[in-house]
């Protein structure tokens, strides 16, 4: 396993070296340190509203004629495999990362507005700004981000509160989501991509060589110093270096 080795240079306004990582035996990675999709909270929150929106179309929605179901159901889904996608490819390419989330965080838009188009076409409201129900919805889902914790609400909410925590939920995977996606491409600004890190690995790896020979060179050198002192420490005591001989 690599382990993380941050190259930082204290002047913010210089561009910084990659984070380089090295193996166990020195040997220096490209690879950036992976991102554990499943521990992300915004991820988490559309795994929720992947969930939620199966059992919101199953409930609300034709089984047959209507392609909102496979709409609503495909761009939940697309926002949860593209966020799980482009984390994992991000460990070798910022840049697909970057699109994949972007994708990620369209598809949760498509979702928004969908929820939003059922309650115009059903005459309900969207909660927001000064609303006790509001409040409540925001708390719940500000604490809550894995489904066990909504299932058992699900069978005694009506369509028009499904429909807002699912807003609710939506808005919230979009802000953050928003934050990371600046802080990745912060980095990789900063940072650079690939070849960036491929070049600063074959120059650490080199460096780490050098720093290798130089400090074979003077233990080289030490054993010689020590070498030449035993031998005059020998001479002095009449000692040569034939041995059984007189001096």
């Amino acid at each position: 396993m690599a382990s993380d080795q941050y190259h930082n240079g204290k002047d913010s306004s210089q561009p910084k070296q990659p984070h380089i990582r090295h193996y166990e035996d020195g040997t220096a990675s490209v690879m950036r340190k992976p991102v554990v999709y499943t521990e992300l909270r915004f991820y988490q929150r559309s795994d929720v509203l992947y969930q939620l929106t199966q059992v919101f179309c199953q409930h609300y929605l034709p089984h047959y004629g209507d392609r909102t179901v496979d709409q609503m159901v495909q761009a939940a889904r697309s926002t949860k495999q593209n966020i799980a996608e482009g984390s994992t490819d991000g460990q070798t390419s910022t840049e697909t990362e970057l699109k994949l989330l972007g994708i990620a965080r369209g598809s949760n838009q498509e979702l928004l507005e969908d929820y939003q188009d059922y309650l115009k076409r059903k005459g309900m409201k969207e909660w927001f700004g000064k609303n006790e129900r509001f409040d409540r919805l925001h708390r719940f889902c500000q604490d809550h981000t894995h489904w066990d914790d909504y299932l058992p609400l699900t069978a005694r909410m009506t369509d028009e509160e499904l429909a807002n925590m699912a807003i609710c939920l939506c808005h919230q995977v979009d802000k953050a989501m928003a934050k990371y996606i600046e802080r990745k491409d912060r980095e990789f600004t900063t940072e650079g991509g690939i070849r960036e890190r491929m070049t600063a690995a074959r120059l650490g790896q080199r460096e780490t060589q050098r720093q290798t020979i130089a400090r074979q060179a003077a233990e080289i050198e030490a054993l010689r110093q020590e070498n030449e002192r035993l031998k005059q420490m020998l001479a002095k005591a009449g000692i040569t270096g034939n041995a059984g001989e007189p001096g």
